[in-house]
């Protein structure tokens, strides 16, 4: 996402968004009393959700909110760019903000010996997903967040095991699972307060539809649902990368087994979701 402040007088501002497919951000009520927010499309094509109904903006379109009274999500089904009006000050403190998620994202993949688009990879193939769902605007913003930082918990894993070229003893796994809990306490630190909502994600992006998976050994639906997204996004994309370990499988191969495993590592309903939009990936 790339964001310009246009334009700004007594307090409104009239910022440019530029968001890639499947590009996601949210909208919160707002602590300022009456505050006006709008969106107008230049270009492209927006998905705006609010709790579970969703509207279609295509460009010429707009939408004012005021206030924002829920949490609304606004994904670009194409590459998309658009007006965003508000009536008190934010930019500053946004653009901040989105630089240093991107940056978070780009050091966390670096660090696991990832190129720095896998977390974007991940969180827009399960965004992808969501939307097939049918998700609501909380659950697609959980994870959308969840998804981009699903492997921050792995800055406090040591390289030697991280990086390790060849199978992990029993000891070293056991460090390694650690990431999922590490992964939730940095998300829900006060130092992150925008990570809470994806805080569920990277603590449950490994549990299993059957209980095999970790911490919690977790089965069915007491999984979070966009957890078990990520869970498959993550297992296709680990399938199809170059890692220091294993070939990769070609997309055919890996969609086969993603499906071979369906009721059983995962998700069946993420599992269907997920061989309607793969095409697309």
């Amino acid at each position: 996402m790339t964001i310009t402040l246009l334009g700004s007088h007594d307090g409104v501002e009239l910022i440019r968004h530029e968001l890639k497919r499947y590009g996601l951000m949210g909208f919160y009520p707002s602590s300022v009393p009456n505050a006006f927010e709008g969106i107008i499309v230049l270009r492209g094509e927006l998905q705006v959700t609010c709790a579970r109904q969703s509207t279609v903006l295509s460009a010429g379109s707009a939408m004012s909110m005021s206030p924002v009274q829920e949490v609304v999500c606004v994904i670009a089904k194409e590459n998309t760019d658009f007006l965003y009006v508000t009536s008190f000050s934010l930019y500053s403190w946004y653009k901040d903000w989105v630089e240093r998620f991107h940056q978070m994202a780009s050091d966390i993949a670096q660090k696991d010996g990832y190129t720095a688009s896998h977390c974007e990879r991940i969180r827009k193939y399960s965004v992808m997903i969501g939307c097939e769902l049918g998700l609501s605007a909380y659950e697609l913003i959980s994870l959308s967040c969840g998804a981009l930082f699903h492997d921050i918990g792995k800055v406090k894993i040591p390289d030697e095991i991280l990086r390790k070229p060849g199978r992990l003893t029993p000891e070293e796994f056991d460090i390694m699972k650690m990431h999922t809990i590490y992964g939730r306490d940095l998300m829900n630190s006060p130092e992150h307060p925008f990570l809470h909502v994806g805080s569920t994600v990277a603590e449950q992006h490994h549990e299993r539809y059957d209980g095999s998976g970790y911490p919690y050994g977790l089965k069915g639906d007491e999984i979070y649902l966009p957890a078990a997204i990520v869970a498959v996004v993550d297992s296709y994309d680990a399938m199809t990368s170059e890692r220091p370990y294993q070939r990769p499988k070609s997309k055919r191969e890996a969609i086969e087994e993603i499906q071979s495993l369906r009721g059983k590592l995962y998700d069946p309903r993420v599992v269907d979701a997920f061989l309607k939009v793969v095409d697309k990936f």
